[in-house]
């Protein structure tokens, strides 16, 4: 009697391949980070540091104000952040809840912002900040950040989830937008509010392009910027040294969004319930 061969096993080796080449240079960054010089070039591919050694970290923290530029990065993405979840939620209330003339027209503008790349856009807000005496400032990063087309996006269907018997409930009671939305919308949106929060925090605390244009003085510099003046004056060569950087500088939004996957993943999935 003839058995049909499982095929699983093939598309098993296939995922697993891929999440290797995936996660094949966090490996690299963390795993070089322990090691001396002589074997990161030694022994490039084996991923066990032996025997480990923690000198590029004690280096890295004896020249480098790490706190510094931490607490610099801090303050742009918390700022940029607050501000992008207040203008998103604002605007997605009253996308979903108001009526007002050419409401799906300006959406749908909205939405366009996507397809335009930040290098566009640069020159006027460049200039537009230089006007305003802002460069060299956090402000200077933040402000031309505050409006996020996704996030006006991904609240929008969030709260478009809600049941609309729950609004009719409240208007009957005669309660007006802003209790709505403080008592009504946003505790039931809270998990879509931390998702979006995170995915705002972690790319504003990964920018290096814009914030390369505006900050000009080294001691405002955020960890990305940081992290390239600090490899370009160890002349490239220091790669234990340059990986203990890399590592330090990409903990913080790696843990958060380890601890907040699940809202992350699951504000995209309900993205598409409805359109």
């Amino acid at each position: 009697m003839k058995t049909n061969s499982n095929p699983q096993w093939r598309w098993h080796m296939m995922l697993w391949a891929a999440i290797l080449l995936q996660l094949w240079p966090l490996i690299f960054m963390f795993s070089a980070s322990f090691k001396p010089m002589d074997q990161i070039f030694q022994a490039s591919l084996n991923p066990l540091p032996y025997p480990p050694t923690l000198e590029n970290y004690s280096y890295v923290l004896a020249s480098f104000p790490l706190v510094q530029f931490t607490l610099n990065t801090f303050l742009i993405a918390a700022g940029v952040t607050l501000g992008k979840l207040v203008t998103s939620i604002l605007a997605a209330f009253a996308f979903v809840y108001y009526e007002f003339p050419h409401k799906e027209k300006i959406f749908h503008a909205i939405l366009l912002t996507f397809f335009i790349p930040i290098t566009v856009v640069s020159i006027p807000n460049y200039l537009l900040i230089a006007k305003l005496g802002l460069l060299n400032t956090p402000w200077g990063v933040i402000l031309p950040q505050l409006g996020d087309g996704m996030g006006v996006f991904l609240m929008r269907q969030a709260m478009r989830n809600i049941p609309k018997a729950l609004f009719e409930a409240g208007r009957l009671d005669q309660a007006g937008g802003r209790i709505l939305l403080t008592r009504l919308v946003l505790p039931l949106i809270r998990p879509s509010i931390a998702a979006i929060g995170i995915f705002f925090f972690i790319n504003s605390w990964n920018e290096y392009f814009w914030p390369l244009l505006v900050l000009q003085d080294k001691g405002a510099y955020t960890l990305p910027l940081a992290l390239q003046m600090f490899i370009s004056a160890e002349g490239g060569s220091q790669w234990g040294v340059a990986m203990a950087v890399s590592v330090l500088t990409s903990l913080p939004p790696l843990l958060l969004y380890m601890v907040f996957q699940r809202f992350i993943i699951g504000t995209f999935m309900q993205s598409g319930v409805k359109g």
